[in-house]
């Protein structure tokens, strides 16, 4: 069976760089086939936890695009995100740099439906601005999935993006479960031609489609639409190659590939093996074989300096057939669970997966359904109880506001997370009302310098924010970037232990005496009530007289006079009491995981709570970010807001008292 040809329906833009890059190499008497380069996007995602610069793309941007390639995936996916929160840079400006130098070649990205590049369902003005000004900035082909495959959530981005002149491709998320058919994918196929997409993509994230399998799956697609056929896999289970012939063979037009060097393990097939396997037979890629190798050096010599300290040694992992983790997750996980001290509870991370994944009703584990199953199971596994500790998102999954679950949900857990609530029905951005024509009054004056900067805060109001603060800084300013100090933290040399302090013989000396003294008469015509000093393993608490007493069982004494203290003075070298610190009154919340503080949802949103405040049980107190989703912190009894210990946005370490209740 022949391929069918990719340009059908392209818009013409598309269609007219794609016939000017391949026309004059192509041979009459051989089947084109085009493959899709992930080098810029997917494959640094799945190897990389997203880390490659801008100018890493950028260095090496011409050869690429002289290569031959049908498309070159350049943006979407994780990258928005980690460009923002970990490089420092604009995802906009990396887009607007890679087409100008990229004039031969359409660039692609990936957009998750709905949820745009983000992690949540946005409001249908926010997804059509977005893929405008993305359409103006220079994409041409959008991959547009949803991670439930719910068609209702691809809708609106296929409309969009056939209205800017964009090629709409549908995407099958491909899984495995007993509920996901080839009857049903090829329903879903049906649905999406009839939404007019341009082309259809089978999405295997997690390099499970077997050989056999795909030449089943596109052989039923074939004869079912019209529209031509992708596909994109990972090397992860060792199946790619083999897949891609038997799907090649079977009718697909198109694949995705990696330059071999950023290829394999949870990336792509790499794109040197294909060609060299599709040269004897009647398929031709026409790719420049001198560009290729150009490419691949640029990336051997890069690689040192960006791949992950923690890869696994062996290339294939054949588990992967059971926890279906999708490339990009598994480096973002072993990075996660580094964060949080628990490197080494992996293995129990990845049995927990399948049972998540059922509970959920069999979703597809690609972003964000992804993130949403595996932080939940690796909460079950660090939490020791499954589902005492749920995320937001796992909540609002539950809710029905990611979508429609492929398989019913296990009642039991729903009902625990839920308790009497009831998921909504309806498609989910129906419930979401327009955002643009409020959200700029959100943004801090001179921060947004332009539209594409209003659309990032929409995505990501907190990160985008912190962006904006480090963006206005002079240059010689500004923070070295959280991926630089990542990097710089793993090339660092192990310390040695610095040796234990001896303890001071006495707490407080003559001199310490007079120096108290004077802190005293500066305290006083401060007019302050409380202070604390802290000096080795002893704290020292003082209170003015007009203080009221204090909550804690410890009686504090009234602050003694400058006078009084000088001559308190001992006379001798005679060891003084210590003192006793003084105790916090009340219980503690403390976070549950390494994450960052916050008080409330967003920028100009009201705190969950203020201080001396009463909560009832289950209500939200606060918020730990952590592994890019937010987990709402709640009161575990009806209770009293005694002092917040933590400033909204600080780093916080698990076990880390959050506030004081009562």
């Amino acid at each position: 069976m022949t391929a069918k040809k990719t340009t059908t329906k392209t818009p013409a833009k598309v269609a007219a760089v794609v016939v000017d890059a391949h026309a004059s190499k192509q041979s009459k008497s051989r089947i084109p086939l085009h493959i899709t380069d992930t080098t810029l996007r997917d494959a640094h995602q799945s190897l990389w936890a997203t880390r490659m610069r801008t100018k890493d793309i950028m260095g090496i941007i011409d050869a690429v695009d002289n290569a031959g390639y049908y498309s070159l995936e350049v943006w979407g996916g994780a990258t928005f995100d980690v460009c923002l929160r970990f490089l420092r840079e604009n995802p906009w400006e990396r887009l607007r740099q890679i087409k100008a130098a990229a004039k031969k070649t359409p660039l692609q990205m990936l957009l998750r439906g709905q949820n745009v590049v983000g992690y949540k369902n946005y409001p249908d003005d926010v997804l059509d601005r977005f893929v405008q000004l993305a359409c103006k900035n220079g994409v041409d082909i959008f991959r547009i999935f949803d991670a439930l495959n719910d068609v209702r959530n691809m809708e609106q981005s296929i409309k969009s993006v056939k209205r800017y002149g964009g090629h709409a491709q549908g995407t099958i998320s491909y899984t495995i479960s007993a509920f996901h058919t080839v009857d049903e994918y090829v329903r879903l196929a049906r649905n999406l031609e009839a939404l007019e997409v341009d082309s259809i993509v089978i999405k295997d994230m997690a390099g499970i489609l077997s050989p056999i399998g795909g030449e089943r799956l596109v052989s039923a697609l074939v004869k079912a639409v019209k529209v031509p056929i992708q596909v994109h896999t990972h090397a992860t289970s060792g199946m790619g190659t083999a897949t891609y012939v038997e799907c090649v063979r079977a009718g697909a037009g198109a694949i995705d590939c990696a330059i071999s060097v950023m290829s394999s393990r949870s990336s792509q097939p790499p794109v040197e093996t294909m060609l060299a396997i599709f040269n004897e037979t009647e398929y031709h890629a026409n790719l420049d074989v001198e560009c290729l190798r150009k490419i691949c050096r640029y990336f051997e010599a890069l690689a040192p300096k960006r791949e992950q300290a923690n890869m696994p040694i062996n290339p294939i992992d054949p588990e992967i057939l059971l926890h279906h983790i999708p490339g990009g997750m598994i480096s973002n996980l072993r990075s996660q669970l580094a964060d949080q001290g628990a490197l080494d509870r992996l293995p129990e991370v990845l049995l927990e997966l399948p049972k998540t994944r059922a509970d959920m009703g069999y979703p597809p584990l690609v972003t964000p359904t992804s993130q949403i199953i595996g932080i939940q199971a690796v909460m079950n596994v660090l939490s020791g109880e499954r589902y005492s500790m749920v995320t937001e998102e796992t909540r609002n999954y539950v809710r029905g506001k990611y979508g429609r679950s492929p398989a019913p949900m296990d009642k039991k857990i729903a009902k625990q997370i839920l308790g009497s609530e009831k998921p909504i029905t309806c498609r989910p951005a129906d419930l979401l009302a327009p955002l643009l024509p409020t959200v700029a009054t959100e943004i801090p004056a001179g921060m947004a310098e332009s539209e594409e900067d209003i659309l990032s805060y929409c995505m990501f109001p907190e990160i985008a924010l912190d962006y904006f603060k480090w963006r206005a800084l002079p240059t010689e300013q500004r923070p070295t970037s959280p991926a630089d100090l990542e990097l710089a933290k793993e090339n660092a040399p192990a310390k040695q232990a610095a040796p234990a302090e001896t303890p001071a013989q006495r707490f407080l000396t003559d001199t310490d005496y007079k120096e108290l003294a004077d802190l005293a008469n500066r305290v006083a015509a401060l007019q302050l009530n409380e202070f604390t000093i802290r000096r080795h393993d002893l704290t020292l608490s003082l209170k003015g007289a007009g203080v009221a007493a204090s909550t804690s069982a410890e009686v504090i004494p009234a602050l003694p006079s400058a006078a009084a203290l000088a001559s308190a003075a001992p006379k001798t070298e005679a060891k003084p009491a210590a003192a006793a610190p003084a105790a916090v009154s009340g219980k503690t919340i403390d976070a549950p995981l390494n994450g960052t503080f916050y008080r409330s949802a967003g920028p100009g949103k009201p705190n969950f709570a203020e201080e001396g405040a009463s909560v009832k049980k289950g209500e939200a107190v606060c918020i730990v970010e952590a592994m890019k989703l937010f987990n709402q912190i709640k009161a575990p009894a009806d209770c009293k807001v005694v002092k917040f210990l933590a400033a909204h946005g600080e780093a916080v370490t698990k076990g880390q008292p959050l506030l004081v209740v009562e």
